[in-house]
């Protein structure tokens, strides 16, 4: 039993999409040798909402069915309560884990073959470059014309 359902489902609900903004959206940026407009080394870039993009209200999904279980017993917690926000934090990069197979599915539909890797957030420009369509393609072409040693070119990140 729940003491208030709403707030569990609530937290649920927002856990959620905490997570999976966490690994799709929120992509961390410092100063580094592929970051050097950012001063001074070592410094976070993107500290806040402000400099990088977090779930908004058009994230969520236009159906998103969340229930709590009825008649479940937790004898060592306080009026039988249970976690509500740490677990479904982790269910979020369920959405991850989506996107990566459909990466796969669009790869297999232009006879791309082969490992892939694919980095958490998953933001739209790394998903571009992993499908492997006519743009991307172009891009890791001029990648491997300037760096002939690049093999198999994999994209960093959204810079």
């Amino acid at each position: 039993a729940s003491i208030n359902p709403m707030i569990d489902i609530g937290q649920i609900e927002g856990a959620f999409i905490q997570g999976m903004g966490w690994s799709t959206l929120e992509e961390v940026i410092y100063s580094d040798n592929d970051h050097k407009w950012i001063r001074p080394a070592g410094t976070v870039f993107t500290r806040g909402p402000g400099t990088y993009k977090i779930p908004g209200f058009n994230d969520v999904p236009e159906m998103f069915n969340v229930e709590l279980m009825s008649n479940v017993d937790n004898p060592f917690a306080v009026h039988s309560s249970k976690a509500v926000g740490e677990p479904p934090f982790f269910l979020g990069t369920t959405v991850f884990y989506a996107i990566k197979d459909a990466i796969k599915a669009a790869r297999k539909d232009r006879d791309i073959q082969g490992y892939y890797e694919l980095r958490m957030p998953a933001t739209s420009e790394r998903i571009r470059m992993a499908c492997g369509d006519v743009i991307s393609q172009d891009s890791i072409e001029i990648v491997r014309e300037v760096n002939n040693d690049c093999e198999n070119f994999q994209p960093k990140g959204s810079f």
